[in-house]
């Protein structure tokens, strides 16, 4: 916790978190079909799939945290590179591990790309619930490891 208060007690990183929540949020919200647009604004999460909307929630907010930790981490260690990929990559898989349903666009734009376009968009839409769970441990391991690194490596006396 100390941790989470030493890096978004900078407005610029608690500003980031934001936008990285919204700009996760809104987009996959629209392709899980719970956010429309037209003909007019509307948010509805149909019976029996709060549980992905909880998801996309969760994958939303631990990107909000774990990114802007990671750039602090990288910004205090930056003569320091050999001890920085692990974090970010595994943020940049943990979200984007998130972002797995297609939608009805999805299927529209992968159907030109042919036969093995169409089975991977079948097994990402099947496995949507396991692979955003996936996503969500990956984010707490990577949110485990940064706080650990940032207690141990960035000290502030």
């Amino acid at each position: 916790m100390k941790n989470i208060k030493l890096v978004f007690s900078s407005a610029a990183y608690t500003i980031l978190a934001g936008v990285i929540f919204f700009v996760m949020l809104i987009p996959l919200s629209m392709l899980s079909e719970f956010i429309f647009v037209e003909p007019f604004f509307t948010f509805h999460i149909p019976y029996g799939q709060a549980f992905g909307f909880v998801l996309i929630l969760a994958v939303s907010v631990m990107s909000a945290i774990v990114i802007p930790m990671n750039i602090y981490r990288i910004r205090t260690l930056q003569k320091s590179t050999s001890k920085i990929g692990g974090g970010v990559l595994g943020s940049i898989i943990g979200a984007s591990a998130g972002i797995c349903s297609c939608g009805p666009i999805g299927f529209a734009l992968i159907s030109t790309f042919g036969a093995a376009a169409g089975t991977a968009t079948a097994f990402l839409s099947n496995y949507e619930i396991p692979l955003r769970l996936g996503s969500v441990g990956i984010l707490c391991l990577v949110y485990y490891t940064t706080t650990k690194s940032i207690s141990s490596e960035c000290k502030i006396n």
